[in-house]
């Protein structure tokens, strides 16, 4: 029966705190507070923040930039590369519930393959995703356990 089976590696909630404190830190260090949201490879969400001050809309927008992110294993800034030029996709698929794109979302990929998803969102695109890039980088930190 193994062979209707499969195991994939998920992001630990100490690994996902660990990148939402990494975030939050250079959002502080760029004074823009942000809404950071990581989840695991099947899109459920694995830990989340909410900076004082970051803008309600951001709430829902950075968990989207995760989901977007683990969807199709790929930045959310990709995606807009990816159907600018092709009328049907970028008319139909845009509208598809919970895609982004935009940056400020990544896969987290180990050994093990894609583990989740970081989103970030409160200022522009290009802030969201120093945010996001300063969370993967957390991801490597020492455990302080």
């Amino acid at each position: 029966m193994a062979a209707n089976t499969f195991q994939k590696s998920s992001i630990t909630v100490e690994a996902a705190q660990r990148m939402i404190a990494a975030a939050e830190a250079k959002a502080s260090e760029m004074g823009r507070p942000m809404c950071i949201a990581v989840c695991d490879g099947d899109g459920t969400l694995k830990a989340f923040s909410r900076m004082d001050g970051a803008p309600l809309l951001s709430v829902q927008i950075a968990q989207d930039k995760a989901y977007t992110a683990i969807s199709f294993g790929m930045a959310t800034h990709d995606w807009f590369e990816f159907v600018k030029n092709d009328d049907p996709l970028l008319h139909g698929i845009i509208k598809t519930d919970r895609l982004i794109v935009f940056g400020g979302g990544y896969p987290i990929t180990t050994g093990e393959g894609m583990i989740g998803g970081i989103g970030v969102s409160g200022g522009h695109y290009t802030h969201d995703m120093e945010v996001a890039q300063a969370g993967l980088a957390g991801l490597n930190l020492p455990n302080p356990l």
